[in-house]
């Protein structure tokens, strides 16, 4: 798993600096026009780290996450 950056144009994300293999699964976080996205270093690390653990992994099923949540809320 990666982290990157882009860009839409022509209605198509393009994502700077990281080639991409045909037919790859991707999660899009849009933000405002305006609205700044920046992490810090330590923020990115964190990413990172998550999402390194993902890979192995270490993660608990989004079915099984919201079925804890609605026992508590």
């Amino acid at each position: 798993m990666q982290f990157s950056t882009g860009t839409v144009v022509g209605g198509k994300v393009v994502v700077e600096g990281v080639p991409l293999a045909e037919g790859s699964i991707v999660a899009v976080l849009s933000r405002e026009p305006e609205e700044p996205f920046a992490l810090s270093p330590e923020d990115e690390d964190e990413l990172l780290a998550a999402m390194a653990a993902i890979d192995k992994g270490e993660f608990v099923p989004a079915d099984e996450l919201l079925a804890s949540l609605r026992k508590y809320g």
